[in-house]
């Protein structure tokens, strides 16, 4: 058994906390929000008043948190949560964030000789739920030996991808064919529509040819094709727009700083961005409704 401190219990951090104090981990859990407290405490997670108490003397100390900015304002704060942690211990930031942050958690954790690794992760409530998130893992062989036992217990896929900063670096690749894809499948299905072609037939050519992907057969954006869908559930956040725009912000800075033009990821990210601008919390296959509202014939 190990003593994990674990700072954001959202709708990601939560079920990843309660899977970890159901494997007879002690987990020490802090969110700012009220609610996510409460319902941790519910599923077996010792709820603590800071981010500090839930690293004091902890053998690990989770993250999950919404943005860099959030990270930061954890990890980099000068006598915040990495002193007060057991010696040996490691860090694992399974945020979603710029790489540059993550970079300068590596720098500030090697500083104190602190073992970490970023890790962010695919996989969405279900995957959190359920313990099969896929890890994307940036960061020394030696801070993977200590987190690993933790990371099994949440994930179902554990990819080492390289050193610091490597695994937001995946994430935001990952994420940017993730959303490209989206978009085209939903512009495949508004432009069969109007062209006399049903959803279902499109589906079945799609599904069994050179068009299948990933985003098909979990987010695809018509309803009626696929059994549980978002699009089913009149789009029912299964992985929020918000978040999906998001990650394409992430995307598109990180191609930035290395000077990559991001032609076909640029103009998804946009008809995402719409989408999040107006129904942000609708599932991102929602996205359909942004390409349904443009009409160039007009």
């Amino acid at each position: 058994m190990s003593i994990v401190g674990f700072v954001g219990l959202g709708n990601m951090g939560r079920p990843m906390a309660a899977n970890l104090a159901a494997a007879g981990h002690e987990v020490r859990g802090f969110d700012v929000v009220p609610e996510a407290r409460e319902r941790a405490a519910a599923q077996g997670v010792t709820v603590v008043d800071s981010a500090e108490a839930a690293a004091d003397g902890a053998d690990a100390l989770i993250t999950m948190l919404p943005k860099g900015a959030h990270v930061r304002s954890v990890l980099l704060t000068e006598g915040g949560p990495l002193t007060r942690l057991a010696a040996g211990a490691v860090v694992v930031d399974a945020s979603s964030i710029d790489v540059a942050t993550s970079r300068d958690v590596h720098e500030a954790c090697k500083a104190l000789g602190i073992e970490v690794l970023d890790a962010p992760v695919s996989g969405g409530v279900a995957g959190a739920t359920g313990g099969t998130l896929t890890f994307m893992i940036g960061g020394a062989e030696s801070a993977l030996a200590l987190a690993r036992p933790l990371l099994d217990v949440m994930g179902g896929r554990l990819i080492a991808v390289g050193g610091a900063g490597a695994g937001q670096a995946a994430k935001a690749c990952n994420q940017m064919v993730f959303g490209a894809s989206l978009v085209a499948l939903a512009e495949a299905f508004v432009m069969a529509d109007r062209l006399g072609l049903s959803a279902r037939n499109l589906f079945d050519v799609l599904s069994t040819s050179s068009g299948n992907c990933w985003a098909l057969t979990n987010f695809c954006p018509r309803p009626g094709l696929v059994e549980g869908s978002a699009a089913d559930n009149g789009y029912a956040a299964k992985f929020a727009a918000a978040l999906l725009a998001k990650d394409l912000g992430l995307a598109a800075s990180a191609a930035d700083s290395v000077g990559v033009d991001l032609a076909v990821g640029s103009a998804a990210r946009r008809r995402v961005d719409e989408l999040a601008a107006s129904d942000g919390a609708l599932d991102a296959s929602a996205v359909i409704k942004a390409v349904e509202a443009v009409d160039t014939t007009a």
